[in-house]
Formats: C-alpha cells, structure tokens, sequence
C-alpha cells in the first residue's frame, strides 16, 4: 500500500484541513523515532499508524458538542485519543479544553514533545488516575485501551463530580463486558460500531448508577 493511500482514507472520513494533516504526519514521525526506545504502540501497527491509531482515535470527535468545555483522556499513553482530538476539535473549531492523564514519566515526556512540535495547548498530568485521591471535575472523558470496563465505570462513581458523557472505546470483548457490568450498573449509553474495525465499538455513557 502506497504511504499516501491510509493518508488519503483518514481525510475522507474526518475531513480536515491540510494543516491539519501536517501535524499529524510531524505526530507519526516523532512517534515511530520514539518507539525505538519506548514502547507506545505495538511494532506491528507502525505501519498502521494513519487508521489503527489516528482514524480510530480522530472518530470520536461525533461525540463532541461545540457546547463542551473540558475532555481528559484517561490513560494517554502515546497520545490517543486525546491529542489526536485535540487536532481535530482545533481544525472544527471547537474549543473544548484537553487534559492528558498518565502515568509514566518517559511517556509524559513524549506527549509534551509532541505537544510542543504541533503547538497545542493541552494539559498533562503525571499521576496514578487509579490511586489519585483527587477528584475529577472535568465534563468529558474519554478512554481508549485504558483499563477494562468495570475499572473504569468504578474510578468515575469513586472520583468523577459533574460529568456530562464518558466515551469508551471497546474491543471484541466490549459486549460481554457491558453485559457483565449491566449486572453492578444501571447504564445509559448509546453506542456505535467502530470506523476502523467492525468488531469495536465505542460507547457514549450518559448516565451511570450503582445498582
């Protein structure tokens, strides 16, 4: 597959500017530098880096009102989702504020290289979301391979005031999990299945009760 051709599937679905591609073409190639010495995405998906990472991650940018004021990004990692929305909601001209949260000091270092290579404002924090006394007051949150469903629905019931929506990245095993959690868990949630792979989907939470 010609290098161009992932480029060109990521500008049909998400539609955005040339400028925008540029910066991610800049994220891609301090990411694959910085994955000779880091582990941050799989060797195997490197090739994949247009759909496996930046379209599966670019999507979730439907779920995102003008209207929202402030996203965090459990778990970052390598930057997906949050900095690859933070591109997008800056091309669509939203102007919701991101956070980062991780908890790895080589990765924190990454994401604040790329951060200052693509001029964005996001935040990052350095901490254990999971062992963090401090509460989240942020109103959308976002996860994507972060932890397994049931931990993540128990960290917001425990930390999280005021949320408005979670969105949740599933894999294969996303219905078995919301089935599982259905049983602990009064969910609201829509739901639809991933761009980039029919056997994901990603969740928008509404509301969530302990039963």
């Amino acid at each position: 597959m010609e290098k161009s051709a992932p480029i060109d599937t990521f500008s049909r679905f998400t539609q955005v500017s040339r400028e925008t591609i540029t910066s991610l073409i800049k994220y891609e190639k301090v990411l694959i530098n910085t994955n000779k010495s880091l582990n941050l995405i799989g060797k195997s998906t490197e090739k994949q880096i247009w759909t496996r990472h930046f379209l599966d991650s670019a999507q979730a940018i439907d779920f995102i009102e003008k209207k929202d004021e402030s996203l965090v990004d459990l778990g970052s990692g390598a930057g997906f989702p949050g900095l690859v929305l933070a591109l997008v909601a800056q091309d669509k001209k939203i102007p919701i504020k991101i956070k980062l949260i991780e908890k790895s000091p080589k990765k924190i270092k990454f994401l604040n290289e790329v951060i200052k290579e693509l001029n964005l404002k996001v935040e990052v924090l350095n901490k254990d979301i999971l062992n963090s006394p401090t509460k989240l007051t942020e109103n959308v949150f976002v996860a994507r391979a972060f932890k397994p469903l049931k931990i993540i629905l128990q960290l917001m019931h425990n930390q999280a005031d005021n949320w408005k929506k979670i969105i949740i990245f599933l894999g294969k095993t996303g219905k078995a999990e919301l089935l599982q959690a259905s049983k602990d868990w009064d969910i609201e949630y829509k739901q639809r299945v991933s761009v980039t792979s029919n056997d994901s989907t990603i969740i928008q939470i509404d509301k969530l009760r302990k039963k």
